[in-house]
């Protein structure tokens, strides 16, 4: 049973990497938060799977905050996880890699939102400690009693003024990533649950 979580758990970190490197490459917007990353790593430097973790560790330190609780410390393994993720994809094998139609920029944009919702889906399922950008959402829910769907916004929003400050790759694709991720994460959870609970049961 440990087995399949860790798998599960790692597998999940390592897709979701890829997407988010899928969706930067696309250059048409990349999500609020990773447009966050990619504009500290141009304006201050540092790799992009650097300002992950650093920044997963200020939200760590911030959840605790806001439920006036203490840091889920274990937290960040996972935040560690997605970073190196990010970085590997990112430079090791995407490093040159340039889209040069149209199309191949919106199959790009698509596919990687695609592989952050099985990712998220797969990763979620284990009951490891959550992404500190998740837990932000759970913990302005937990303290000020406002539902998912604001809670996300805030954060979101929150990131894209960062972004955009910082000039972070802001665009069409940001707004699609926003509205879209949430939806294609509900509906791939389904089926991730049954084959997770399967696999639970061998």
């Amino acid at each position: 049973m440990m087995k399949i979580r860790i798998l599960f758990y790692l597998i999940g970190l390592f897709l979701m990497g890829f997407g988010v490197t899928l969706t930067i490459k696309a250059d048409l917007g990349a999500g609020a938060w990773d447009a966050l990353n990619v504009g500290l790593s141009n304006k201050i430097g540092l790799t992009v799977g650097s300002w992950v973790i650093i920044i997963g560790i200020v939200l760590m330190f911030l959840n605790a905050f806001i439920v006036n609780g203490k840091p889920k410390l274990l937290a960040l393994v996972t935040i560690l996880l997605i970073g190196f993720s990010v970085d590997f994809w990112l430079m090791a094998v995407m490093g040159n890699f340039q889209y040069e139609l149209i199309i191949h920029k919106v199959l790009s944009l698509i596919g990687g939102i695609v592989f952050i919702a099985i990712g998220v889906a797969m990763y979620l399922q284990t009951k490891f400690p959550a992404n500190p950008i998740d837990q932000l959402m759970i913990s302005l829910h937990e303290r000020f009693q406002l539902n998912f769907m604001v809670a996300k916004t805030i954060g979101e929003v929150s990131a894209l003024i960062l972004a955009f400050f910082l000039q972070g790759p802001i665009g069409i694709g940001t707004i699609i990533i926003t509205f879209l991720i949430g939806p294609i994460i509900q509906y791939i959870n389904i089926p991730v649950s049954k084959r997770y609970e399967m696999l639970l049961k061998r």
